[in-house]
């Protein structure tokens, strides 16, 4: 059996407007000046703390925590009102219907976003029923960690050689090679692709089309072992 475990925001979805605009929100909230769009995205994928952390240039240790709230409750505005757009990236519905129709391969989630987060993805694009285990920044510490990898592994029980994971940060290439799995880039989210190549990408896609091969030679090269 093997594992194939996706970062949501950036990978599966396109939430980048969403995002920037919540932390402009968050930031003015608290009169600050919000940071640039390069910078918003360059620290999507870590939870929310950590993130702030990031992007916090004084005094961080006492305003992530308000910076996070702030930013918590104007995603969740933005979430029930006409703004909300969080449109799944091209091919990625037909990639995860064809990888949950195999009887050789279960599927997860590895994100950043909060398991109320990610119900209401699950609920907006109708994705209940295809993911095996879902860890989300609720239980575990920011990617790069590899504990939400590790996880995943002990709940499917999947070795962790034949656990794949599909995502578009350098946090997500540096977490599953931490947790001894696979690292598979994509190029249409937030980080470049030759950064997600030194973070340990094995490869790095252009489109959802490519996934299937990529993972067939992973999962031919692990059966011949």
């Amino acid at each position: 059996m093997n594992l194939v475990i996706f970062d949501v925001d950036g990978t599966l979805i396109d939430s980048q407007n969403m995002i920037v605009t919540a932390m402009d929100r968050a930031f003015a909230a608290h009169g600050l000046a919000a940071p640039s769009r390069a910078e918003v995205l360059s620290i999507v994928g870590l939870s929310l703390e950590t993130a702030m952390r990031a992007l916090v240039k004084e005094e961080a240790d006492a305003l992530a925590g308000p910076l996070t709230e702030a930013y918590k409750a104007a995603f969740f505005d933005l979430r029930q009102s006409e703004e909300h757009h969080e449109p799944l990236f091209p091919g990625a519905l037909a990639a995860l219907d064809r990888l949950s129709g195999r009887e050789d391969v279960v599927l997860g989630i590895a994100t950043g976003k909060s398991r109320r987060g990610v119900n209401a993805i699950m609920d907006l694009h109708n994705l209940h029923g295809r993911f095996a285990t879902i860890q989300t920044a609720d239980d575990h510490p920011s990617k790069p960690n590899p504990g939400m990898v590790s996880a995943a592994i002990a709940e499917t029980g999947v070795l962790p050689q034949r656990a794949t994971v599909i995502g578009d940060t350098t946090f997500d290439m540096e977490m599953a090679r931490a947790a001894g799995a696979r690292a598979i880039g994509v190029g249409w989210g937030y980080h470049p692709n030759e950064a997600l190549a030194a973070a340990g990408a094995q490869i790095v896609l252009s489109h959802f089309d490519e996934l299937d091969r990529a993972l067939e030679a992973h999962f031919l090269e692990e059966a011949a072992r």
